[in-house]
């Protein structure tokens, strides 16, 4: 499936302002939102995410198309990741180990900072290493 790369890159604002604002509060119940986020864009698709949606109904109607599209596997799998990181961090600060959910919160932010800012994906650019080295190693699969 192809997709409209600035989708991901308005999901990643969106994201980036709810990670700092958890990084603030200390609120584990505002990651554990964010983590319904990526989970249900790693496990639906971008489009069915809370955020492809306002993307979809609100943004695009309003931009030009776009130049070209992209594969929506690495960013998909990006949002993975940042689950993966959501899920720590909700378990680091619901069990009193702020400190860990400081970090894993950290890490999300400034990966999801990268994609806003610069439209640099880390997990992305991860989807991609993985991808070539599964080849490499003659190691079937998608």
């Amino acid at each position: 499936m192809q997709i409209d790369p600035r989708g991901p890159r308005f999901a990643a604002v969106l994201t980036s302002l709810i990670l700092a604002a958890v990084l603030v509060t200390g609120s584990g119940w505002l990651l554990a939102a964010q983590g319904v986020v990526f989970a249900v864009a790693a496990l639906f698709g971008l489009a069915y995410s809370p955020y492809g949606w306002l993307y979809r109904v609100l943004v695009r109607p309003r931009l030009a198309p776009p130049a070209e599209l992209e594969d929506a596997r690495p960013p998909r799998f990006a949002q993975a990741v940042g689950l993966g990181f959501a899920l720590v961090g909700t378990v680091g600060y619901l069990t009193g180990t702020t400190w860990l959910g400081l970090a894993a919160t950290a890490c999300a932010l400034g990966a999801a900072f990268l994609n806003a800012a610069f439209g640099y994906c880390l997990g992305c650019e991860m989807y991609l290493l993985l991808h070539r080295g599964r080849a490499r190693l003659g190691i079937a699969g998608r």
